[in-house]
């Protein structure tokens, strides 16, 4: 299993709020619907007065990436609204194997 980590910061609690919404209500539902996707994750935290977050998704392997992300699966996928309401993010993911699971 592949784990896929991204991570992107809003400037304040609305726009925190904003993006969380964003994850839950449009991203993991696209991402449900993909063969290989096992689940997401969406970290966060209040740091110097903005919204860190970090998202990991887990993934049966890097094809089923590539079907997700495309021929570049290190390229970060990072829609029009994310973009709004984030004032930084990775242009780029990293991908862990999974050396370890409590299942």
């Amino acid at each position: 299993m592949i784990a896929r980590t991204w991570r992107g910061t809003a400037g304040s609690g609305e726009h925190g709020v904003a993006y969380e919404r964003h994850f839950t209500r449009n991203v993991v539902p696209q991402l449900e619907a993909l063969p290989g996707h096992r689940g997401a994750y969406l970290l966060r935290r209040e740091h110097d007065g903005k919204v860190e977050f970090l998202a990991m998704t887990l993934w049966d392997s890097i094809d089923s990436i590539r079907a997700f992300a495309g021929a570049s699966p290190n390229v970060a996928m990072v829609d029009p609204e994310a973009r709004a309401v984030l004032t930084e993010f990775d242009e780029f993911v990293a991908h862990y194997e999974i050396a370890h699971s409590p299942r």
